[in-house]
């Protein structure tokens, strides 16, 4: 599937010299290798945990690696069941909100789902709206605010609407917690709010009629590390099982739920590894039609959808439709491309849905081209910024940038520089904005030792949004590339890849992958293993692949008896392609996937980096 996208270049051409800065940047990055060999006590462990299981010593050692010692709990982990999800009335407020929900369904209340116009937003108001329709309440409304004129969270634009629509009851999810004043505002409009969310709530608590979110300090549920759609699903599963509904019945909303998961990078351990596990299969067997008609987009219907599918094919989709404006204006519901997204994720009707995923398709071709250019702006701007470029943090501000994009852009940036950065643009008269981070640093710490220069800011370790006006950008930015700078380790700054194990390629054996698919779902929390192999040579076919000849395309051989040649893919690291294809010897470190291409499965290494082996003299 990975190469159907590529052009190839042709074979005899040479290597050509990087034309930018940015590539250059990309390409000469310098990874540091982490592997750290397991302890004498936990070889033993997982020799004894192979045997026990009939499985390779090798993946013996993942699952210690990951924290399990004990055959029945790998049984478990190899195996998620529905009834180890914990009972929904654990969560504070539940039955408060349980209760408010049934009283709406029986007196015919009118009931707006409102969510925020991202993945998880976007799949919570579909889930939530789908069970309430089929348990019959017709008396219903959504709602997903417009990204450019209402921003994030509850909008009294929004509970305005409600108003005037006869809304008794709205069922706020993926955000809220912090919607104290609103929520007040609300009440005097004699609408009542539930709160789904996973976001960090403040000190306090909005009077709600009830605030389900397992951060809450006084929440004393197992698991804290729901999605807001997973939330969402916890108060349909508490309705269905206070009102005595099989769980089957809900089973078919979980290929909505894994969506939430997998897009919003929640870890895939615990409650949500078994949400996951069976939101999957229901992707792959029978998806609803809003979803089976962007699998088929993106050509993801001939083969087993996987966690990463979801993240790099399926999830952009929908985020798109939430980072564009629609041209039209629905009474009904705000003029956002989240509007779209959902009519999309709960339509019954195949046929419309298709019409309903190419409109979002379109939106996601509209939005990569955006994101494009803005990027490489960005990049221009601070490779001609000598002291920008020397900093350990990138705060970079255009009025003119999209709104919707900022948060790719910030990504895109990291990629290339690697360190905390923050995209900032103009929206509504305010300057507003998205933080990424990389891995070890609180991102979340860094923008609230800022907060008294901010009119409101949110999320979490690694990702963040914030508004402020627009005299205070200047010192926003001293002020947090100054907490960076005294804050961040300087080994976070550098690209690390965290190596599980040790591999001969002649252990990749169908056996040996087929058991290694049983770790999946793959995440964060449980990682997709890495490996390395050393002193392998170029054996066939290594080519420059893509439109830019930016990939490296390569048969590679470990001389060892038996002799084993296996393909390869190495995005994004063209740098070492004359060294490898004069056939001198590399390291490589990787992880083991399979390519699909018409109708036919092999296996292939994705390489996370190479290192030259250059003879001492």
């Amino acid at each position: 599937a990975f190469f159907r996208t590529f052009t190839p270049c042709w074979e005899e051409v040479p290597f050509q010299p990087l034309r930018t800065e940015k590539e250059k940047t990309i390409y000469k990055m310098n990874h540091k290798w982490n592997y750290r060999p397991i302890t004498p006590e936990q070889a033993e462990t997982s020799q004894t945990l192979a045997q026990e299981l009939g499985i390779s010593p090798i993946l013996g050692q993942l699952l210690v690696q990951r924290g399990i010692t004990k055959a029945a709990d790998a049984k478990k982990f190899f195996r998620p069941q529905l009834p180890d999800l914990h009972d929904p009335f654990l969560m504070k407020d539940m039955e408060k909100a349980v209760e408010r929900v049934e009283q709406a369904v029986a007196n015919q209340e009118k009931i707006m789902v409102y969510g925020d116009y991202d993945v998880d937003g976007c799949t919570a108001v579909a889930l939530v709206y789908k069970f309430l329709r089929q348990i019959g309440h017709k008396n219903l409304m959504f709602y997903i605010p417009d990204r450019y004129t209402e921003g994030y969270g509850i909008s009294i634009k929004g509970i305005d609407l409600a108003a005037r629509k006869g809304v008794g009851l709205i069922i706020a999810l993926d955000c809220g917690i912090k919607a104290t004043e609103k929520v007040v505002y609300a009440k005097t409009k004699g609408v009542d709010f539930i709160i789904c969310d996973h976001h960090l709530p403040a000190e306090e608590i909005p009077k709600a009629v009830a605030v389900l979110d397992p951060k809450r300090v006084d929440c004393s549920y197992p698991f804290d590390e729901l999605s807001g759609c997973g939330v969402g699903f916890k108060l349909v599963q508490a309705y269905a099982q206070k009102n005595r509904m099989p769980f089957e019945q809900i089973l078919p909303l979980l290929d909505l739920l894994v969506v939430s998961i997998a897009s919003d990078i929640v870890p895939l351990v615990g409650e949500n590894r078994i949400l996951a596990y069976f939101g999957l299969k229901n992707l792959n067997r029978e998806p609803s039609k809003g979803l089976l008609s962007i699998i088929k987009i993106c050509g993801l219907d001939k083969h087993n959808i996987t966690i990463d599918d979801i993240v790099f094919k399926i999830g952009p989709r929908i985020n798109a439709a939430g980072r564009m404006r629609m041209d039209e204006n629905d009474e009904n519901a705000s003029p956002s491309g989240g509007h779209a997204a959902v009519e999309l994720l709960i339509e019954g009707n195949e046929s419309i849905a298709a019409e309903f995923g190419n409109v979002i398709d379109a939106y996601n071709q509209d939005r990569k081209s955006i994101d494009r250019s803005v990027t490489q702006e960005a990049h221009d701007y601070i490779e001609g910024n000598p002291e920008m470029k020397a900093l350990k943090s990138t705060v970079i501000y255009n009025p003119r940038w999209m709104k919707g994009i900022v948060g790719i852009v910030a990504s895109r940036l990291i990629e290339t520089y690697y360190r905390p950065t923050v995209v900032l643009t103009m929206s509504n008269g305010f300057v507003t904005g998205s933080a990424r981070s990389v891995p070890g640093f609180d991102l979340y710490q860094a923008v609230e030792s800022c907060s008294d220069l901010l009119e409101n800011f949110g999320g979490h370790m690694y990702a963040a949004g914030l508004t402020m006006r627009p005299e205070r950008v200047e010192e926003f930015t001293r002020r947090f590339n100054a907490y960076v700078e005294e804050n961040i380790d300087p080994i976070t700054l550098q690209p690390q890849v965290e190596i599980d194990s040790e591999l001969f390629f002649s252990n990749i054996t169908p056996a040996f992958r087929r058991d290694l698919n049983r770790f999946q779902p793959f995440g964060p929390g449980n990682p997709a293993p890495v490996f390395v192999t050393r002193g392998v040579v170029s054996h066939g076919e290594t080519k420059l692949v893509g439109a830019d000849c930016e990939h490296l395309r390569m048969d590679l051989m470990q001389r060892q008896k038996p002799n084993t040649t296996i393909q390869t893919i190495a995005f994004q690291q063209p740098t070492h392609y004359e060294w490898i294809r004069a056939g001198h010897p590399i390291d490589v470190c990787y992880q083991i996937v399979e390519n699909h291409y018409r109708g036919s499965v092999s296996v292939q290494l994705r390489i996370k980096d190479i290192k030259p082996l250059r003879s001492k003299q």
